[in-house]
């Protein structure tokens, strides 16, 4: 019994698609979870409250001022009973309402009290999907780590057809699953992450970088030490918080990376090069600020930095998994092909950092991932999804070694 001890509140709103909440509620009991129904008064008008309780065996909650069966504040004591809050489907109004703070039935108060982690499953007509205020909501919420799961594009009640069809009770279930009991297939394994930037130094107050935030990098790194694994993260300077359970070793410069690289590479089963070193360096540090003169210009003297991922490519160990990131502007998927062979990589994630959504600082990014068997394009992600997509792929190179 996958779920045994573990207590899901389940939200449900008022969609054609609520009749399927039923049948996730069966396989919640079914497989040892306890389940608490919220059903919105609008939920009531398409499945019985009666239905839920029989599924759950619990009183099912649709009033904010109805007597409880015992003496407790109802919303406060089911948002801290909860393992896991779930809402399926949900509407466009009540991710309006979460993403606004806005409490004001039994749902909407519900989840705004809960520390819990939260799962929506939205549902609904396409348009109101697409629209705009619509998509700053999902957005927002997943900012603040709401996790979710569809929707699936096919034919809708309304008679559209489109995105918008609430996720099968199944995938919204291992949605469930995958929150509440994190795959470990890396338990055991070292893995080493890079992220974030470097910075070369001009002179003792300028420096040249690039935009890369780290986010990437760190979601990578969370992922892993979630899945089990021993993880190492690499980190030029970034404004990021430091995952849990991750060992951090800071870095500056692309010659600190390649340092530490290379006096952790060879103990690595798994190494994941997310970090953006600069490609040059200054001729020569200047070691008083550089000051203007009356030529109206300077002429700044760059030369190569050394190529971490080319260098780790030249060491790589047997059965050892190396994956790297193209960040591009042209031509993606013909300059990443040539640095997944120079390097020597089993596979690499090519973005064009020109597109919105996939650039850096943002939460979300637009990848392919290439290997040397073809490519997979996928759609715009959170980088949270990325990362557990990037290590099942790299779980699978890895497995084959």
């Amino acid at each position: 019994m996958k779920l045994t001890g573990k207590t899901v509140v389940l939200g449900v709103t008022g969609g054609i698609a609520a009749y399927k909440a039923c049948e996730l509620a069966s396989r919640l009991r079914k497989a040892g979870a306890e389940a608490h129904v919220i059903m919105t008064k609008n939920a009531c008008e398409f499945v019985a409250p009666l239905s839920f309780e029989t599924l759950t065996n619990h009183p099912v909650v649709t009033d904010t001022f109805a007597r409880p069966e015992t003496w407790e504040v109802e919303h406060v004591a089911l948002a801290k009973k909860a393992d896991i809050f779930v809402i399926a489907p949900a509407t466009a109004n009540i991710m309006a309402k979460m993403a606004c703070g806005i409490a004001d039935d039994m749902l909407s108060t519900t989840v705004l009290a809960t520390k819990a982690p939260v799962l929506v499953a939205p549902a609904m007509n396409t348009g109101m999907w697409e629209s705009a205020a619509t998509q700053e909501n999902v957005q927002t919420l997943k900012k603040r780590g709401v996790h979710f799961v569809g929707p699936e594009g096919g034919y809708l009640a309304c008679g559209d057809s489109g995105a918008g069809r609430m996720s099968e009770p199944e995938a919204i279930f291992d949605a469930i699953c995958g929150i509440l009991c994190p795959v470990q297939d890396m338990e055991g394994l070292n893995v080493l992450v890079t992220a974030g930037p470097t910075r070369e130094a001009l002179d003792p107050v300028r420096y040249i970088t690039n935009h890369s935030s780290g986010k990437m990098g760190y979601a990578i790194a969370e992922a892993a030490q979630k899945r089990g694994a021993r993880v190492t993260l690499l980190s030029g300077p970034v404004q990021l918080k430091a995952p849990a359970g991750v060992e951090v070793v800071d870095v500056l410069s692309t010659q600190d990376l390649y340092e530490r690289m290379m006096e952790r590479c060879d103990q690595q089963q798994i190494i994941i090069q997310a970090a953006a070193p600069a490609d040059f360096t200054p001729v020569a540090f200047a070691e008083e600020k550089i000051k203007k003169d009356e030529s109206g210009g300077m002429i700044l003297q760059l030369k190569e930095t050394q190529d971490v991922a080319k260098a780790v490519g030249k060491r790589k160990q047997k059965g050892q998994v190396l994956v790297g990131f193209a960040a591009e502007t042209e031509k993606v998927t013909e300059h990443a092909k040539g640095k997944l062979a120079k390097k020597n990589l089993d596979m690499i994630v090519a973005n064009d950092v020109t597109r919105p959504g996939a650039g850096f600082n943002v939460d979300t990014n637009i990848v392919t991932f290439i290997t040397a068997d073809g490519m997979e394009d996928m759609p715009q992600l959170s980088k949270a999804d990325v990362a557990q997509m990037l290590l099942d792929r790299a779980m699978k190179l890895y497995r084959k070694k």
